[in-house]
C-alpha cells in the first residue's frame, strides 16, 4: 500500500524521515511517495484531505480534526522552542494592536499563540515564513512572528525580540509548546495508523543513531544553513516528544485544540478522538 506523505524541508522533518522515504528501513508492504512544502501549505492541503499522512501546524488541528487523527511520533513540542515577535525598533507590548504584524500563514501555530497574546491586534500580513525578516528589515511591517532557523539569526541581522510568544504559552499553560505535528486521514484502520506511527519513531530512532552526522537528504533541502544552524534546528525542536507525545504531550495539544475551537465556526474539540 502506498501513502502520500506531506513534511516539511526544514531539517527536524528531514532528519525524522529520511529513512522512512528513502528505503533506509524496512517497511514491509507499505511505501511513502513523499512531498516537501513549507508548514501553511500542508496546512491547505490537509484542510483539502490532499495527503494521506502530513506534517501540520497544531494551530490548524481544530480545523481538520474531522478528517484526520494525530500521531504520537513525528511531531515538533517543546519548552523555550516558540516563536518570536521581532522588529528592528523597540516596541513596547501596548504598542502591539495599533501596529502592522507579519505572520506564516493563518493557519499556523504562531497565529494561534501570537492571537492568544494579542486578541485585539487586527493589522496582519501572512506570507511564507522566509520572507518575514526581509519584511520587518525593509519597513513592510513593523513586526514579524519568525519561526523555525530564524530564531538563531534574528539578532546578527539587527531584529529585536518584543516577545516570546512561546515562553508567554508556557507561562499561561505550564504546557510544552505544541508547534507541529503528524496526522493521518481516518479512513484509514486504527492498525494501519499503529504500524505507520511506529515506523515514523524507528526512523527517527535510526537517525538519532547516526547523529550529529547528518545525512546528505538533511543538508541538500537545507542548502542556505550551515550545518551548525542545521544541528541547533534538531537539537531545538527534535526531542522526547517527537519519540512519542505522551502524556503531557498530548495535554499540551489538547489544550491548544480548545482554545483554537474559539476560532472555528463550530467548535470540534470534544466531538472526536483526537490521538491515535
Amino acid at each position: 500500500m502506498k501513502f502520500s506523505l506531506g513534511f516539511s524541508p526544514c531539517p527536524n522533518d528531514t532528519f525524522i524521515f529520511n529513512a522512512l522515504v528513502n528505503g533506509k528501513l524496512d517497511t514491509g508492504d507499505l511505501s511513502f511517495e513523499y512531498i516537501l512544502e513549507d508548514v501553511e501549505t500542508l496546512n491547505k492541503m490537509a484542510l483539502q484531505e490532499k495527503l494521506d499522512i502530513t506534517k501540520i501546524s497544531f494551530g490548524t488541528l481544530a480545523r481538520i480534526i474531522p478528517s484526520y487523527r494525530v500521531l504520537n511520533a513525528g511531531g515538533a513540542l517543546g519548552m523555550g522552542v516558540g516563536p518570536l515577535l521581532v522588529s528592528v525598533n523597540p516596541i513596547t507590548l501596548d504598542q502591539v494592536d495599533t501596529l502592522t504584524i507579519a505572520l506564516p500563514g493563518v493557519n499556523t501555530t504562531a497565529h494561534m499563540l501570537f492571537s492568544m497574546a494579542f486578541p485585539e491586534a487586527k493589522n496582519k500580513t501572512f506570507m511564507v515564513f522566509s520572507d518575514i525578516e526581509d519584511a520587518v528589515l525593509t519597513g513592510k511591517v513593523d513586526m514579524g512572528v519568525i519561526i523555525h532557523e530564524n530564531r538563531f539569526t534574528y539578532a546578527e541581522k539587527g531584529l529585536t525580540k518584543i516577545l516570546d510568544l512561546g515562553e508567554h504559552w508556557e507561562k499561561q499553560t505550564g504546557n510544552p509548546i505544541p508547534l507541529g505535528g503528524i496526522v493521518m486521514n481516518r479512513r484509514f484502520e486504527y492498525g494501519l495508523m499503529k504500524k505507520v506511527d511506529a515506523l515514523i519513531r524507528k526512523s527517527l530512532e535510526l537517525a538519532q543513531q547516526e547523529y550529529p552526522r547528518l545525512s546528505s537528504f538533511v543538508q541538500y533541502h537545507a542548502q542556505e544553513m550551515n550545518e551548525q544552524v542545521m544541528r541547533q534546528h534538531i537539537d531545538l525542536y527534535v526531542n522526547e516528544y517527537s519519540l512519542g507525545l505522551g502524556k503531557k504531550g498530548k495535554a499540551a495539544v489538547w489544550q491548544l485544540l480548545e482554545i483554537a475551537s474559539q476560532f472555528t465556526p463550530e467548535p470540534v474539540s470534544g466531538a472526536f478522538e483526537v490521538f491515535v
